[in-house]
């Protein structure tokens, strides 16, 4: 493993790229630690079932190991990645439509019909009096007590929330609040505005907050 200190200050994406280039396994490793669950959530937006999903992270891999020598650096080492996992991802969900009915078929826009239900249940909105549209059953509140909260439980459910979201708001969440890419950042990767970035990004994580007061709620007993 190469010493982060022995050659002067390294940002992170260099010094873990020149780990890769020289053949470091715990490097290439450490990355797929660091990335593969997400890029299974990805890819599965693209593709019909988990294995296809696998597949397809499996060639981003082999993509990212024979194009490390290419790598400019005009990007994050992590954006490269997703971008090959994209492409190969649209790629292997196109091929697999051209191969299914047409009655089979789901549409996959980037921006969701018009009419999907609201990012919170309007039943939790006053709708009468001077507090009309205002909180009736407000949002619990996130920061509990320690004993209140277990933070593996509340991470798996969280993700569990994700897994379960529409294909777009899956990807969209995945690559801001779970990788960490900026608005700019997906938007030029999946080619979307910033409109219907912010539209799937509000609905995921209404969705993805929903299922995080549940659990709470959960742990300390509310109704």
């Amino acid at each position: 493993m190469i010493d982060p200190d022995a050659g002067g200050p390294l940002d992170e994406d260099a010094f873990l790229l020149a780990a890769l280039r020289q053949g470091d396994e715990d490097a290439f490793a450490a990355l797929i630690d660091r990335f593969h669950a997400s890029m299974l959530r990805v890819a599965r937006s693209y593709v019909a079932t988990r294995e296809a999903a696998e597949d397809v992270v499996q060639e981003t891999w082999l993509g990212v190991i024979n194009g490390l020598d290419r790598f400019e650096g005009r990007s994050s080492l992590k954006t490269w990645i997703f971008r090959i996992l994209v492409n190969r991802a649209m790629t292997r969900g196109e091929r697999e439509a051209r191969s299914r009915p047409f009655s089979s078929l789901e549409p996959l826009d980037l921006l969701e019909p018009q009419g999907v239900e609201p990012a919170v249940d309007p039943s939790r909105f006053n709708t009468h009096g001077r507090w009309a549209g205002y909180w009736a059953s407000p949002p619990s509140a996130i920061a509990l007590p320690e004993d209140h909260v277990v933070t593996a439980e509340a991470g798996a459910r969280l993700l569990s929330a994700i897994d379960a979201l529409p294909p777009n708001q899956r990807l969209v969440i995945t690559l801001r609040d779970v990788q960490g890419l900026s608005a700019a950042e997906v938007c030029d990767l999946l080619q979307v505005s910033d409109a219907n970035q912010r539209v799937l990004l509000h609905r995921a994580r209404s969705r993805a907050r929903a299922a995080l007061e549940s659990y709470l709620d959960e742990r300390v007993g509310r109704p």
